[in-house]
């Protein structure tokens, strides 16, 4: 990315801060994966259907996705799948949804979201989208069929750097919040696999 980080901010990134997906393609192993951090209570976590006041805050996910696009959450909320159906996965995006009506959407439980980085910003910006329960940030870096990414995708790069400047970062450095890598390919990783849980 170009980005310039002085020794004092390298040393704040821990190794345990970021979460790796032994895979980079199954979102099938994703989902296993995340759920693997929650330990033994993932239900609680990701699959509870109900506000619990002073515990759990609507419009507060355990699990945010961030993408380029509306497609490739969708695509990656399927890897979330056997989890969301007593509460069901928001999907934060522009295509074919209004702001409104996911500010709606966010009154009630939410576990999982998917979204890209303006919606998203948006979302926190109208108080809609509560952060405080966020212990799993993943980042599709996928790229789409003309090699672009989240990190490359030169307006979507910015608003995600903004985003997670301002509303994530923090939070990583401090150890409250893991951030998943996925879409990476990395031959060194390949073959090692995710319990099931």
């Amino acid at each position: 990315m170009g980005l310039q980080l002085s020794s004092l901010e390298l040393e704040s990134l821990r190794q345990d801060c970021v979460l790796e997906v032994p895979n980079h393609s199954d979102v099938q192993i994703l989902g296993k994966t995340v759920k693997a951090v929650f330990g033994s209570s993932w239900r609680e976590h990701l699959c509870e259907g109900s506000v619990v006041e002073g515990k759990v805050n609507p419009g507060s996910p355990a699990v945010l996705i961030i993408s380029s696009s509306a497609l490739r959450c969708i695509h990656l909320l399927r890897g979330f799948r056997s989890f969301t159906k007593q509460c069901h996965a928001a999907k934060l995006f522009a295509k074919h949804l209004k702001l409104h009506e996911q500010i709606s959407l966010l009154k009630n439980r939410v576990n999982i979201a998917g979204g890209t980085p303006s919606r998203i910003k948006k979302l926190i910006d109208a108080e809609a989208l509560d952060l405080s329960r966020l212990q799993v940030l993943v980042l599709d870096l996928h790229p789409d069929v003309k090699g672009y990414s989240l990190l490359t995708l030169p307006q979507v790069r910015d608003e995600f750097l903004e985003v997670f400047k301002n509303y994530f970062y923090e939070a990583m450095i401090q150890g409250g919040l893991r951030i998943c890598l996925y879409g990476l390919k990395d031959k060194h990783k390949q073959g090692h696999t995710v319990p099931d849980t």
